[in-house]
């Protein structure tokens, strides 16, 4: 008679991520960058129906969320221990802004309109251009100060869960 197995009970889950705000906000950039790749992919084969425009809002509402976790926590954060450079942290505000209005744009369009896929590439760039800059210059900086990344992490799972529960506006 073979043996039974018993099912063990899986770890009680917490809500502590396991990576710290930065670990988590790369995290994001790899998956919003395989998005864009993808896209292109669709773009080179020629797609013209609803996948490449649902691809499309799917890394807008990627790039919402992550946009918005970044302003609301991390950059007001990133301020009190960056005294001196606060200019990046300007920085960063100012290229979210240029990736919001593309969004925006994106938003009000279909994907058989003229520049739907220009902007769509310009946004990538745009986000490439920034991902750079934070993973490179900003990231550094931040891992080099008192700032509890952890908590921060903990802050930014919570939030971006959130918002994810929340329709959006149309």
């Amino acid at each position: 008679m073979p043996a039974t197995q018993t099912a063990t009970p899986a770890p009680a889950r917490t809500h502590e991520p396991a990576e710290d705000a930065l670990q988590l906000l790369m995290s994001e950039h790899r998956e919003v960058e395989a998005m864009f790749a993808r896209y292109r992919q669709l773009v080179d084969a020629g797609d013209r129906g609803d996948e490449r425009m649902l691809l499309a809002s799917q890394i807008c509402v990627a790039l919402a969320v992550h946009t918005q976790v970044e302003e609301e926590i991390l950059y007001p954060a990133a301020r009190t221990v960056l005294t001196r450079d606060e200019d990046i942290v300007d920085e960063a505000y100012v290229e979210h802004a240029g990736a919001k209005s593309l969004v925006a744009q994106l938003k009000t369009m279909t994907s058989d309109q003229p520049l739907y896929d220009a902007k769509v590439k310009v946004l990538g760039e745009y986000i490439a251009h920034h991902v750079k800059e934070e993973e490179t210059e900003f990231f550094p900086k931040l891992r080099r100060t008192a700032l509890d990344l952890d908590a921060l992490g903990r802050q930014i799972a919570a939030r971006k869960t959130a918002l994810m529960a929340t329709p959006e506006p149309t």
